[in-house]
């Protein structure tokens, strides 16, 4: 498409109008949802209401966050063909979810998958160490999150970073202090359905540029570009590092704290499949459309173009949407990747509020004993406290290069949460000693391995050469914390905890005793 104009970074009516009716909708559900929301179940789990397949489209709403949206695009259009690992990587992970996880989860938990955990170990060390794991991984989202939407609505509307990173702040305080759950699970199904109905539209006016034939897109990216961009090598260039990447998204999806909370909010153990079937659906068309976008900027805007807007490629479905669709498509296109950071902050606020009062508030200072009004008031203090955090993060780390937080945010997911996970809930040898050992270590070598990696090493403090070589340390940090949990369990006695595992086995698969 050649001399293409775009009006990226003016401010644009059709995505103010269009924003400002998807929170005044939202803003409106909330205000419905808060005349539901009185007790514990709730506002944690909405009160276990939640059919099955909307489920399904609430964790698609919290998977398909707008780095996926913008940042794989992105990387197709200047990479090609290895923004696939990155597509596959994060699909792969929910068949795992769906047969390893949301049975035993819904039966065993109640509202944070520390409960799971903890199921038949001593509660306080347990729920203290899975705390961690859980906050650190909500933090460090939470930082990508506000950072790019401040980026994001900076170059969108031509607002100033300060007050973007404040609105989000407080709208999506909003939500969550007064609808809770019910209200976050529909502003989720609403950006689920915008989202995949605005990327559904953008592919099928792209590739009627190609007679609707992607081979021919596929094609036309190869002659303008060389065959390269078709095959693998663009991006991930080392095989160890595309494994250890491979090992974060798959297992870290299956240890994302606002993910798992989801299985909580559906009324039995046969819902909590249907909405993981009905999710890996959706996100699955999802990714393909992403793919198909990405080589669509590639060949009609042109890797020129995108990467001068941001040299990861981000803009690079916006600027499609634009010169596709012109100026009112580019808007609502805009508005609905503004729309999608706001659900997916919602949706980690509302995690990291549960485990602040029901973990640590409730379990481990109040030993279990708090009055329902009590512990929902905790619920919207701490829900406060992370709203305060995640703007004052926001506003520490602008113009800072904080992709890195994406990446530690499922390393520590893979590595400090989904080995406890998984061990408690398969192994009857399991004890408080190795949950505790095994969560820390995952999180401890997560975190310092990825400083010393190239990601913030070389490329944040600019040193010559890594001290560790590979992008994400989940290769290393997850086989790391199960093998620490299986030996210090192994040299532990704890007869307690052995001797409840056949009354655990029944709840997991029976559904005996769930709530």
């Amino acid at each position: 498409m050649e001399n293409f104009q775009t009006s990226l970074g003016e401010p644009n009516i059709a995505s103010i109008l269009i924003f400002f009716a998807f929170v005044g909708v939202t803003l409106y559900i909330t205000y419905w949802a808060a005349k539901k929301t009185k007790t514990t179940s709730e506002f944690y789990a909405a009160d276990r209401s939640i059919s099955g397949f909307k489920n399904g489209l609430a964790l698609a709403g919290d998977y398909m966050s707008a780095a996926s949206f913008l940042g794989i695009a992105g990387m197709v259009a200047l990479k090609g063909y290895d923004g696939l690992i990155y597509s596959i990587g994060f699909l792969v992970g929910w068949p795992l979810v769906m047969f390893l996880i949301a049975e035993p989860l819904r039966n065993l938990g109640k509202f944070t998958f520390s409960d799971v955990v903890a199921f038949r170990l001593k509660q306080t060390p347990v729920r203290v160490a899975s705390s961690v794991g859980s906050l650190m991984t909500i933090i460090f989202y939470l930082i990508a999150q506000m950072v790019g939407a401040g980026a994001l609505i900076q170059i969108l509307f031509g607002m100033p970073y300060e007050v973007a990173v404040i609105i989000v702040g407080f709208i999506m305080v909003a939500y969550v202090l007064f609808g809770g759950m019910l209200a976050t699970t529909w502003v989720q199904i609403i950006k689920a359905c915008l989202l995949l109905g605005g990327a559904t539209i953008l592919v099928v006016i792209t590739l009627g540029f190609f007679n609707f034939n992607p081979i021919t897109l596929f094609n036309t990216a190869a002659e303008k570009y060389s065959d390269a961009v078709l095959a693998p090598g663009g991006f991930v260039t080392n095989p160890w590092d595309a494994l250890s990447l491979g090992i974060a998204l798959i297992l870290g999806t299956a240890g994302l704290p606002h993910i798992l909370m989801r299985f909580f909010t559906v009324p039995d153990a046969q819902q909590a499949r249907k909405s993981v079937f009905v999710a890996t659906g959706f996100i699955g068309y999802f990714y393909i459309l992403t793919f198909v976008i990405g080589f669509g900027a590639m060949v009609l805007v042109g890797t020129d173009i995108v990467s001068k807007f941001d040299k990861g490629g981000n803009m690079a479905a916006l600027l499609l949407s634009e010169a596709v669709g012109g100026v009112w498509f580019y808007g609502f296109i805009a508005a609905v990747a503004f729309a999608t950071i706001l659900a997916v902050v919602a949706g980690l606020t509302l995690a990291g509020a549960s485990t602040l009062s029901h973990d640590l508030y409730v379990n481990v200072l109040k030993k279990g004993k708090s009055t329902e009004s009590a512990q929902v008031k905790v619920a919207r203090i701490s829900t406060l406290i992370l709203g305060i955090l995640a703007i004052s993060l926001g506003l520490i780390f602008k113009g800072q290069n904080v992709a890195f937080t994406v990446g530690l945010a499922f390393a520590i997911a893979a590595s400090a949460n989904f080995p406890s996970l998984v061990l408690s809930i398969l192994w009857k040898k399991f004890k408080t000693n190795g949950a505790v050992a095994g969560i820390l270590t995952g999180a401890l070598v997560a975190t310092i391995l990825i400083i010393f990696s190239p990601t913030v090493w070389v490329d944040i403090f600019e040193f010559e050469s890594a001290i560790f070589p590979l992008k994400n340390p989940a290769l290393i940090s997850m086989p790391l914390s199960f093998l620490v949990a299986i030996v210090v369990s192994l040299l532990s006695k704890e007869s307690q905890a052995e001797e409840s595992f056949e009354d655990e086995k029944l709840r997991t698969f029976l559904g005996i005793g769930a709530e």
